[in-house]
């Protein structure tokens, strides 16, 4: 049998690339993703649920996760969001804002958890992403931080609502696991003191606690390179900010 040919070597492309800024092109390389100078404190996790009800099963599923990422060797904060005003209707430093986001600051990883409602996440849940912003001066409250995706819902089985955290992950620019959970007929799944209940949906919840930690230990160190982008390293480019700064003067 004929020995099939070796694949070349030289490049597909030989026409440059003309359009690319050479100063800010940088080809990644494995050597980047090398840790000079591991972390030593536990990996700290904020957790957002989306309901301000006495009786809450985003509550508790989101104490349920706590709970199993302490275990694991997280540091875990809960976000109450009693208190927290309408996007909008006031000025971001009122306290609750400021609490928001200095949390969101302190993690490595977050957990989101909303009831379906109406087929989607609800308005407290909303109100609270809405609050962070993508970025404030040079810092970026969520971009690089993991993110596990959860929902509640009182009837059969669906997948709305994570699906939309997922999609409000992405837009913040956060690494979203793979893995989901999904607890439908909530009320059938919590105890009376608000535990839930051994089976497969729990397990799934532990899959999910589980999956969270092995990537944020896997990326937090490595989260500043991660997504460390060329077009942003063009946008700070002096010009470029003169360029963007007589845009806003004159659009105003």
């Amino acid at each position: 049998m004929d020995k099939p040919e070796p694949a070349s070597t030289r490049p597909l492309f030989d026409d440059g690339l003309p359009q690319l800024s050479a100063p800010h092109f940088v080809v990644p390389s494995a050597a980047q993703l090398q840790v000079a100078q591991p972390f030593t404190h536990a990996p700290r996790f904020l957790i957002l649920y989306g309901s301000l009800r006495e009786r809450s099963f985003s509550r508790f599923l989101a104490r349920e996760a706590g709970r199993l990422l302490e275990a694991m060797g997280g540091e875990v904060r809960i976000y109450d969001a009693h208190g927290l005003p309408l996007p909008d209707d006031t000025t971001a430093d009122h306290p609750k804002v400021q609490e928001l986001r200095a949390l969101s600051l302190w993690s490595e990883g977050q957990v989101w958890v909303s009831p379906e409602r109406h087929g989607n996440l609800t308005g407290v849940m909303k109100s609270q992403i809405d609050w962070l912003p993508l970025s404030e001066g040079s810092v970026r409250p969520t971009q690089g931080r993991t993110l596990a995706v959860m929902q509640v819902s009182g009837g059969s089985q669906s997948f709305n609502a994570v699906n939309a955290l997922r999609l409000l992950g992405r837009w913040m620019r956060m690494i979203t696991i793979p893995n989901q959970s999904s607890v439908p007929m909530a009320y059938r799944e919590f105890d009376e003191a608000g535990r839930m209940k051994p089976g497969p949906l729990y397990e799934r919840v532990v899959d999910v606690c589980e999956e969270l930690m092995k990537f944020t230990l896997l990326t937090r160190e490595r989260a500043a390179y991660l997504v460390d982008r060329y077009s942003e390293r063009r946008e700070r480019m002096p010009e470029r900010l003169r360029a963007v700064d007589a845009d806003i003067a004159a659009s105003r």
